[in-house]
């Protein structure tokens, strides 16, 4: 019989697997972008439909990278700001030094 694991033992050693930690930052980012997007659009009052034409997109384009089902490119994020009236800054900024 084969010995069970609970999630937090699966996760890890799934995280150790080549490659794993940057797929996992990268569905990180897709997310928080699409959750950004996501209250950008709700604090306007429209719908998913609304934000795909404003920005040249169909709807469910705009709901698969709301849900961060999607990493988007730069022009994506860059129609997606002008649609919102906002700014897009993309940055990349050093990290603290390990303790």
């Amino acid at each position: 019989m084969t010995e069970r694991t609970d999630w937090a033992d699966l996760r890890d050693r799934r995280l150790s697997e080549p490659g794993a930690a940057e797929a996992y930052d990268a569905a990180r980012l897709a997310f928080e972008l699409g959750r950004a997007v996501r209250e950008m659009r709700e604090s306007r009052g429209w719908s998913q439909s609304e934000l795909a034409r404003a920005a040249d997109m169909t709807q469910s384009a705009v709901a698969r990278f709301e849900g961060g089902g999607t990493v988007p490119t730069l022009p994506v994020l860059e129609r997606l700001a002008r649609a919102l009236d906002a700014d897009l800054e993309v940055r990349i900024s050093p990290r603290a030094p390990a303790a």
